[in-house]
C-alpha cells in the first residue's frame, strides 16, 4: 500500500495529524543540532501545502532558533516540532521539550557569538511565548504574512 510509514522516503518527515481544529504538521526529532534541517523541511513542506511559501524564510529562522535553544539549554533527549496553520495568513511554530525551565531573554555582549536567538524570534515573530507543561514546556511563535 503506497504511502505507509514503512514505505515513505527517509527525507520525508513523518506527518502526524494535529488535534481537531487547525491543520498541523508534527515531527518528533532528537534534541541535537542535526535536527535543524529536518525542522526546516517540515516547515517548508507544510507551508507549501498551505500555499504560504512566502512565510518559509521567517518561519524557518524562528524554528531554527527555537531548536537551537532547546539543544543548548535542555537535556531533553527529543523535541517535538509542530507547524500549525492558524488562519489564511498566520502559522504557529512550536518546539516542545522535556525541560521545565522557561526561556528568558538575556542581553548579549556586543562581541558575543551567540545569545541573540530570542531577540531574533522577537523581531521576526508576530508574537511568541512559552507554556509550561507537567512534563516540560512548549515554546511557540506566530509568523504572519505581511
Amino acid at each position: 500500500m503506497a504511502g505507509t510509514a514503512s514505505e515513505r522516503h527517509p527525507s520525508q518527515p513523518h506527518i502526524e495529524p494535529g488535534p481537531v481544529g487547525h491543520p498541523a504538521y508534527t515531527e518528533t526529532l532528537p534534541c541535537t543540532p542535526e535536527s535543524a534541517p529536518a525542522t526546516r523541511r517540515l516547515i517548508r513542506q507544510a507551508l507549501g501545502a498551505w500555499a504560504l511559501d512566502d512565510l518559509a524564510d521567517d518561519a524557518c529562522l524562528v524554528a531554527g532558533e527555537m531548536v537551537a535553544n532547546a539543544c543548548r539549554h535542555t537535556r531533553s533527549p527529543v523535541i517535538r516540532v509542530s507547524v500549525t496553520r492558524l488562519d489564511g495568513t498566520t502559522v504557529e511554530i512550536a518546539v516542545t521539550d522535556r525541560s521545565r525551565v522557561l526561556p528568558a531573554r538575556k542581553p548579549a555582549a556586543p562581541d558575543a557569538l551567540d545569545g541573540r536567538g530570542l531577540l531574533l524570534v522577537d523581531a521576526v515573530a508576530a508574537r511568541w511565548g512559552a507554556d509550561p507543561q507537567r512534563w516540560g514546556k512548549r515554546v511557540w511563535a506566530e509568523v504572519r504574512a505581511a
